[in-house]
């Protein structure tokens, strides 16, 4: 696997030893090396825009900083030139671009969370930042070309519409499509109108392109991700659903998938529509007047989310696989066959961690985008292993690793003897966003807590049977909120989680504080529910240690508290840099937070916090997180990108 180059930190002094040194026992010394690194903990070639034209594929990275852009000569299956695209002059960094499309001799792209647009010439290969749609935290969700060459945006948050004429460099935002929508994830364009559809609302809307007038074409049940024009109708994917309407808003047809969402559609020129959906992969054919949809194939790679297909002719099919794979499929043999864009040359890069898991004296997990990145401490190896999604939070058995992944909210495990990869299945119920996971060593199962995809307010408790796979899942457990985590009192056959009242985002919350509640895994039962500082809307995470729960607080400045169990009261709050993940060494109690740098603390309800480590960054895609080694004040984690061996001993300066 590729490693970059070490990275060279200020704060703290790095040195580079092999992973088996490292790993051995040893008495604490304060005078030496605070921290020593081993490389990007996470790499990928992960795409999430993608586009064809002229025998050639363009993809767009998603994680890497700086994006990079690649051109994929499609007879050859190889990757024969990339860019990068440069950070332009709004505060932030580009971080991948979602929204890819080819006009006039160029590649446009569209990034985030920088919500930029740049431009690629395909002649000289030149890079050209063109426009800013907003500030640092902003996405440029999709791009389309109308005839004429004018490019049409979809963006966020503003949920907003804009109009960028490459021949002149002007600019236009159109006016709110919906009051209250923040997201407009998909846009097509034709001579006279865009297409948007937008996520919260749910709604395809037409807009005139020279009035600006809004019309409603169409409403769906789920946000609406995917549009295209097909001849004289509009197709557009919500959830499960196909929709399809006249571009004036007449004649409007539905069709359902049996399972899962659509993510990517493309017409051709008979008007045949190939469609595909995730978590399984599968690949439909539909005509306006079916009454459902086709199954074609399921592709090999399972449950990854499609980027786009493209239909070269009447026997191939091509399509992107967001992990960072193409394949082509022949819908006539029923074949297919996958490749991986760093087999194909692609230049993969460091992304943001999404987890960890350390198996002592054995090896490091780290999840990444549609893989497991592994670091075995006892040879120093390292090894890439493909899972289906990212794996939010993991968990250890024996020798099974189970981690509970997005976007398809299912849970899979991994062999740690074999690197074999089995799915037990998928919690459902709109839950696809995992936050925890833990094991309950009296009932044998394993404990979820959910988050939902869409603007929904109710999260989940999910108790699943890691044996057959059989899911309890209790929805609503805490009511108007989604469930960011949870800890188990494995003694008292108790857990307890931590709410946060926004849910899965996009809907007005309906309580003003976050709640702790307290679950009976017999009974499956809520015990009590307290909100234990009001005002505070979310927990990141909470840990229960020696009858009190710890409590770090997400959107409110790096807020923590400790409450006592016994009689549900606050004993103490303070506050650190940010929010973060929980963690018990030693009778101890741990912070790793985001901000000021990335630091790491020990929690104590009678001194408060107490820094021990910092200049850790900010680089974690999820919350920053370590992972003791037993009986020891050494920890794995990150520092920027690099996956690190980090001494954390409250006897030593920080």
């Amino acid at each position: 696997m590729l490693r970059s180059l070490l990275i060279v930190l200020t704060l703290l002094l790095p040195a580079l030893v092999t992973a088996p040194a490292a790993q051995a026992a040893a008495p604490t010394d304060c005078a030496g090396p605070a921290v020593r690194t081993y490389g990007p903990a996470s790499v990928t070639a992960a795409i999430v825009g993608a586009a064809v034209h002229d025998g050639r594929a363009y993809v767009v990275s998603r994680g890497p900083k700086p994006p990079v852009l690649a051109e994929l000569d499609l007879a050859t299956r190889k990757v024969i030139r990339s860019v990068t695209l440069p950070d332009g002059p709004a505060e932030g960094e580009p971080e991948g671009g979602w929204a890819i499309v080819v006009s006039g001799g160029k590649v446009y792209v569209g990034t985030y969370p920088v919500p930029d647009l740049y431009s690629f010439d395909i002649a000289t290969g030149e890079v050209e930042h063109l426009h800013s749609f907003g500030k640092n935290g902003g996405f440029v969700w999709s791009l389309a070309a109308a005839p004429d060459g004018t490019l049409y945006a979809g963006t966020s948050p503003d949920g907003r519409v804009w109009e960028y004429v490459p021949s002149t460099g002007a600019v236009r935002r159109f006016d709110v499509l919906v009051q209250g929508e923040h997201y407009v994830r998909a846009v097509a364009a034709d001579a006279g109108y865009v297409y948007a559809g937008l996520l919260e609302k749910n709604r395809l809307m037409r807009v005139d392109r020279v009035s600006g007038a809004v019309q409603e074409l169409a409403a769906g049940d789920a946000g609406i991700g995917v549009v295209a024009v097909n001849g004289d109708r509009v197709l557009a994917a919500s959830g499960g659903e196909l929709i399809d309407v006249r571009k004036d808003g007449t004649d409007l047809r539905r069709v359902q998938v049996d399972s899962g969402l659509l993510d990517a559609l493309t017409p051709t020129s008979d008007g045949t529509v190939y469609a595909a959906s995730r978590p399984d992969g599968t690949v439909y054919r539909y005509r306006t007047g079916d009454t459902a949809l086709t199954k074609v194939i399921v592709p090999p790679s399972e449950g990854d989310e499609t980027r786009l297909i493209h239909v070269v002719d009447e026997n191939t099919v091509l399509a992107f696989a967001g992990s960072g794979g193409v394949w082509w499929l022949n819908p006539a043999a029923g074949t297919s066959e996958f490749v991986d864009l760093i087999d194909a040359g692609m230049r993969p890069g460091a992304e943001r961690p999404q987890s960890m898991l350390l198996v002592p004296h054995q090896a490091v997990y780290v999840g990444g985008h549609f893989s497991l990145e592994v670091l075995d401490l006892r040879t120093g190896r390292e090894r890439r292993i493909r899972v289906p999604g990212e794996p939010k939070a993991m968990v250890r058995r024996g020798h099974l690793i189970y981690a509970a992944m997005y976007p398809t909210g299912g849970i899979v495990s991994i062999d740690v003897r074999t690197d074999e990869v089995r799915t037990l299945g998928h919690i459902g119920h709109g839950q696809k966003r995992p936050w925890d996971i833990e094991y309950d060593p009296r009932t044998g199962k394993l404990l979820v807590a959910t988050a939902p995809l869409a603007a929904d307010l109710q999260g989940a408790l999910s108790v699943v049977d890691p044996h057959t796979g059989k899911m309890d899942v209790h929805v609503g457990v805490i009511a108007d909120q989604s469930i960011m985590s949870l800890s188990l009192d494995a003694d008292r056959g108790v857990v307890y989680l931590g709410g946060d009242v926004l849910g899965g985002g996009g809907t007005p919350p309906t309580r003003t504080s976050a709640s702790v509640a307290a679950f009976d895994l017999e009974t499956r039962t809520v015990l009590w529910e307290v909100d234990p500082v009001p005002g505070h809307r979310t927990f990141q995470d909470v840990k229960v240690h020696d009858g009190l729960l710890y409590g770090s607080y997400k959107r409110d400045s790096g807020s923590w508290m400790v409450m006592d169990l016994a009689t549900r009261q606050v004993v103490r709050q303070g506050k650190v840099s940010g929010y973060g993940e929980l963690t018990v060494q030693r009778s101890r109690i741990f912070l790793s937070a985001f901000r000021e740098g990335g630091n790491a603390y020990e929690l104590d309800v009678e001194s408060g916090a107490t820094l021990l480590a910092t200049g850790l960054g900010d680089e974690w895609h999820t919350n920053p997180q370590v992972h003791f080694e037993p009986r020891s004040w050494y920890a794995w984690g990150l520092v920027g990108r690099e996956l690190a061996r980090i001494r954390l001993d409250p006897a030593c300066p920080a």
